[in-house]
């Protein structure tokens, strides 16, 4: 029987092929704009300057000082630059960092936005704006954040790392499964995370051993915007509480974090939801989720020791208080004990509590 549900689509336009990029300039006359401020990190700071090169006088010039967790004074630093330049959208071209960074501008100044991913974080389709002060991270939502044009272009992806590509992998991986049980979860939301966890299980074990395959990664770029989409129609839970605090509040690497919490999550949730989740097992041809999830992030050469990141044991219990305090809704009740001890298997590398 189908429950009652709401679903509302994303309004966002999405481009998506081969050679995409080089459909950037129709895109921000397509806007109606003409001077977009090209963002991006230090270390793709590069590739920026030859995408506004190509764009001509349709690009205002570039910001490279996108960094992990959206810190609120890199976004005043770039709302000075879109000023100065005489800014009136952006080009977000990069991971997780640079989209947070334009989603960043969008709420400030309500500005359009056109994201270009080359990890598969996937935020670049959420109304999701994760931003970091005074070593808390907070999150909000709000439709102005969601970026109107998305172009996917797969040959962006090429030269990702395998480490970086099997962790942004699961990071997205990660958006589906909370999707899987959400509470706020529909038919469409749930079809599209388990076709997400299923693109991506197919391709990953073929990037980790041939990382320029272009078919291996269109599929798992085609996941990235799955699992990315279900992440911006549904509540998150207990394992982005748990990431937004080791990466709020230890500064832990992001994409790595939730590499490493994902299957202990995944774990503490299927004993309270194991028909929710149990697309991942069958993707995974595991009996578990939580189980196949840590033998497959092994597998492919994943990160699954949160020690290994530079967390130290005894902040463990810190982060038990934190993640705990004021909880995302879960499908399992949070407690304190339950989250210590996740927290200890996932910071020892161990394969997750039953």
């Amino acid at each position: 029987m189908i429950e009652a549900f709401d679903y509302a689509g994303s309004p966002a336009r999405i481009v998506f092929g081969a050679g995409a990029i080089a459909r950037t300039a129709e895109m921000i006359e397509a806007l109606g704009c003409g001077r977009a401020l090209v963002l991006a990190t230090p270390h793709q700071e590069a590739d920026a300057e030859a995408l506004a090169d190509r764009l001509g006088p349709l690009a205002a010039g570039v910001f490279a000082e996108a960094a992990m967790h959206t810190p609120v004074a890199v976004s005043e630093r770039a709302l000075e630059a879109m000023r100065t330049a005489g800014a009136d959208s952006t080009i977000a071209l990069g991971g997780g960092s640079t989209t947070g960074l334009g989603k960043a501008i969008a709420y400030r100044l309500d500005t359009p936005q056109i994201a270009i991913p080359t990890t598969y974080a996937g935020s670049e389709v959420t109304p999701i704006l994760g931003q970091t002060e005074d070593g808390v991270k907070t999150t909000l939502t709000s439709p102005r954040v969601l970026p109107e044009i998305v172009i996917y272009d797969p040959e962006l992806t090429l030269g990702l790392p395998p480490g970086m590509t099997v962790t942004s992998a699961l990071n997205a991986v990660a958006h589906a499964a909370e999707a899987l049980y959400a509470r706020d979860r529909n038919p469409v939301s749930s079809l599209m995370a388990a076709e997400g966890v299923r693109a991506f299980v197919e391709a990953l074990p073929t990037l980790a051993e041939a990382p320029r395959d272009l078919p291996a990664r269109t599929q798992a770029l085609y996941g990235a915007w799955l699992c990315g989409t279900v992440l911006g129609t549904v509540g998150m839970a207990l394992h982005h509480k748990l990431c937004h605090t080791l990466g709020g509040s230890f500064d832990l690497p992001h994409a790595q974090t939730h590499a490493i919490v994902l299957p202990h999550a995944v774990a503490y949730n299927e004993a309270a939801a194991p028909d929710l989740l149990a697309p991942i097992a069958q993707a995974l041809r595991a009996e578990r989720a939580g189980a196949g999830l840590h033998a497959f992030a092994t597998r492919i050469g994943a990160p699954t020791a949160l020690r290994d990141l530079g967390l130290a044991e005894a902040d463990l219990d810190r982060a038990a208080d934190l993640a705990t305090r004021n909880p995302y809704w879960n499908p399992r009740p949070v407690t304190r004990e339950g989250v210590r001890a996740l927290l200890d298997a996932a910071w020892r590398g161990d394969p997750p509590n039953a």
